[in-house]
């Protein structure tokens, strides 16, 4: 029987409204996550930090999240838990709120290590339901999924440039009533997902998907899939140990090279993010065509060379070009990531998106510390010479399975 045979005869249908649901709980999410990076210009400033502070307080969000992810997602794939979206997003609100008061360093430490686990709680069991919704559009899904994220990455910036720049780091309090909201929001999914656990199949049913997913992913002995896993962490890494000096120092870059204000610094972080978003919807549709590994294969090709260009050139709207560019085509890999892994490991969805988002988060906390480290020690123009290099390390592409697993 052929893949597609098998695919169109088992998988249930696409739940559009569900996905559609779970992108704007992802832009939700992603949005009170980005505040963090945005913020530090301003807190910078206010409690007279240095970079390794700064990276500092990336670290803590972002080990916070990736420690408790894997763990989070490997124990609701034994005991799902419905409403664990709104209860992390209600850890999210009082990080938001110790974050608009904070008056020290040690309480901004807490209060993104609040926003940290509510993340580390969303990102698995979302990953599950945008799964559980996917019906035969794996790929599709995925990217409809990060996109709310990335537009919420990039949304972030752009609403502190309007609303807390302007008028302090207090105004970030305001922010709380849209966490309200998407507790509220989140909610409804809860209740699908209760639902659909009521619903799950019997044992026999049970072994029957099991056999039909592997069919329809390719089977590997134990070995080769965990190389493959490794593998996709690597390729994982490199992605964020450049994308990380985006998210948290391109305000510094553009202030120290180009003598942009912070307002402006955070709108052309907002051109990145957004087409960071924009890359990644591509790259999920384009990956269910043609294949994922043709499209990690792009994410390093195509980037490599405008990465090795970004710190030669000399003009504001060509660094901001080029910054876009990069940061599309490089995100276009991360859903074709992710479907891969879950193909080499199906029936431990919450285990594989906690792994690989909190491995996202982890390897950027990692990336977010030693790169405030070199910035102190050199500057911040050096950080990008070096990070200039980081997309080339993808080429261990080549050592991921050939056959059923690339398409």
């Amino acid at each position: 029987m052929s893949r597609d045979a098998v695919t169109s005869s088992s998988a249930p249908k696409t739940k559009y409204l569900v996905l559609g649901a779970l992108c704007t709980a992802h832009l939700f999410n992603d949005t009170f996550q980005s505040l963090i990076p945005a913020s530090f210009p301003l807190l910078k400033d206010e409690l007279l930090l240095s970079f390794t502070q700064i990276g500092l307080i990336a670290t803590v969000f972002q080990l916070t999240s990736s420690i408790c992810q894997p763990i989070i997602g490997w124990y609701t794939d034994k005991h799902p838990l419905p409403y664990s979206l709104p209860l992390g997003m209600t850890s999210t609100l009082l990080g938001i709120l110790f974050l608009s008061c904070a008056w020290s360093f040690p309480i901004v430490l807490l209060s993104v290590a609040m926003i940290g686990f509510g993340s580390a709680v969303f990102h698995p069991e979302a990953a599950r339901l945008t799964y559980m919704a996917a019906g035969n559009r794996r790929g599709f899904a995925q990217s409809l999924f990060q996109t709310g994220g990335n537009a919420g990455s990039s949304i972030g910036p752009l609403l502190a440039a309007v609303i807390i720049t302007p008028y302090g780091r207090s105004n970030i309090v305001w922010f709380a009533v849209l966490v309200f909201c998407a507790i509220l929001w989140m909610i409804p999914l809860s209740r699908w997902y209760g639902r659909r656990l009521k619903e799950r199949p019997t044992s026999s049913n049970t072994a029957k998907q099991k056999t039909v997913a592997a069919t329809s992913s390719g089977t590997l002995p134990r070995r080769p899939v965990f190389t493959a896993i490794a593998v996709l962490l690597v390729l994982l890494f490199s992605k964020n140990f450049y994308t990380v000096s985006f998210g948290n120092y391109f305000h510094f870059y553009l202030i120290e090279r180009y003598e942009v204000s912070v307002k402006h610094s955070q709108l052309f972080l907002f051109a990145f993010l957004f087409a960071t978003a924009a890359g990644t919807m591509i790259g999920g549709v384009v990956g269910d065509k043609i294949g994922r590994k043709r499209v990690i294969w792009f994410s390093i090709l195509g980037a490599a060379p405008f990465a090795l260009l970004l710190p030669y050139v000399n003009s504001l709207w060509g660094t901001c070009v080029l910054s876009m560019l990069i940061g599309a085509i490089m995100a276009s890999s991360f859903p074709a990531i992710v479907i891969f892994a879950q193909e080499l490991l199906p029936g431990k969805i919450g285990t594989v998106g906690g792994l690989f988002f909190g491995f996202s988060f982890g390897s950027a906390a990692i990336a977010s510390v030693l790169l405030g480290m070199l910035g102190d020690y050199r500057d911040i123009t050096f950080v990008y010479h070096l990070c200039a290099y980081m997309p080339l390390i993808g080429l261990i592409t080549w050592f991921l399975p050939k056959g059923a697993f690339a398409i």
